[in-house]
């Protein structure tokens, strides 16, 4: 009765957290990062280069981005016509840009991403425990097969094919799900593995780790009674994303009077501009910014050397 019990609740909780991860529709940019009519149109004018990266550091002026294409551009997409935020990549199978893409998975036919990440985790640990069980209440009836304590009927090739398929994807899926409890842990995502984040001073693969106890928050959310259900309880509005950088950016603003300086080794938190209320609370162990150096920091946001040019980026 307990094994029928579980194996019930193993099931439900695995289709739940599918069905969750085919059906939430991945999240796209807000508004605010899609370009005005008038940018647009001054974007089609200028010539392809250094004038159309003044009007796209003009358009990202208060936004809150931080990373930069490769060649250290802004990251503009031209076929959403919008300033890419931190973490958003193009997916060409969905043909839309995607909050924080981890990657577009053909099993559930959806883009993983901000909005069915915490899903699609759980979707992994449902399926590696359903599997499991299987496999662990199987494995009686497979030995007694091999040592023919099983009557001869049809009925035990079907225990010998339950069990093989239970083992073998349970293996795929411990590493699959092994995998992404390691980017969780690191704060990052798939793409950002292959590629790191690019940011004004240099490439940082682990500027968005803010150790893991926050990172693991950054997925499940502050409520551990939601964290092994199927709901969303992620923090954030996959815009803006709190980083954490061993070396300030040299264009950020410096440290507000009266806050003593840390050491060049230690970590300081950035960016300097201020997150969204859903992002600051992450950061609620380090001194707060002044009111006076934000106002100063907004007219040096999207400054950049006048020799790059713009990239666009997938």
């Amino acid at each position: 009765v307990v094994c029928l019990v579980a194996y019930h609740i193993f099931f439900m909780l695995f289709v739940w957290s599918y069905w969750k991860t085919i059906f939430t529709l991945p999240m796209n940019p807000s508004k605010e990062f899609h370009l005005s009519y008038s940018d647009k149109e001054s974007l089609e004018r200028e010539p392809r280069g250094e004038s159309q990266q003044e009007v796209l550091r003009r358009a990202a002026k208060d936004l809150p981005i931080y990373t930069r294409t490769m060649s250290g551009a802004i990251r503009y997409c031209d076929r959403c016509h919008l300033v890419k935020p931190d973490r958003c990549h193009h997916c060409s199978v969905c043909d839309k840009c995607i909050l924080k893409m981890d990657h577009h998975c053909p099993w559930v036919n959806n883009c993983v991403g901000f909005s069915n990440y915490k899903f699609f985790l759980l979707f992994l640990a449902y399926s590696l425990v359903y599997c499991l069980f299987i496999a662990a209440t199987d494995l009686q009836y497979f030995i007694k097969f091999w040592t023919n304590g099983l009557p001869d009927t049809q009925a035990k090739f079907h225990i010998m094919f339950l069990f093989f398929a239970a083992a073998m994807f349970s293996v795929s899926l411990s590493s699959l799900f092994g995998y992404h409890c390691w980017l969780v842990s690191k704060n990052k995502s798939t793409l950002e593995v292959f590629r790191a984040p690019i940011f004004r001073h240099r490439t940082d693969k682990n500027g968005f780790s803010l150790g893991f106890s926050k990172n693991l928050r950054q997925v499940f959310g502050d409520e551990k009674k939601y964290w092994l259900l199927p709901v969303f309880s992620s923090l954030g509005d996959g815009c803006s994303f709190p980083t954490c950088l061993v070396n300030q950016d040299p264009e950020q603003a410096s440290t507000p009077a009266g806050l003593n300086s840390t050491s060049k080794n230690e970590s300081h938190l950035f960016p300097a501009k201020p997150l969204r209320d859903s992002q600051s609370h992450l950061l609620t162990d380090t001194p707060p910014w002044s009111e006076t150096t934000a106002k100063a920091e907004k007219g040096k946001v999207g400054m950049n050397n006048p020799a790059l040019t713009m990239e666009n980026e997938t």
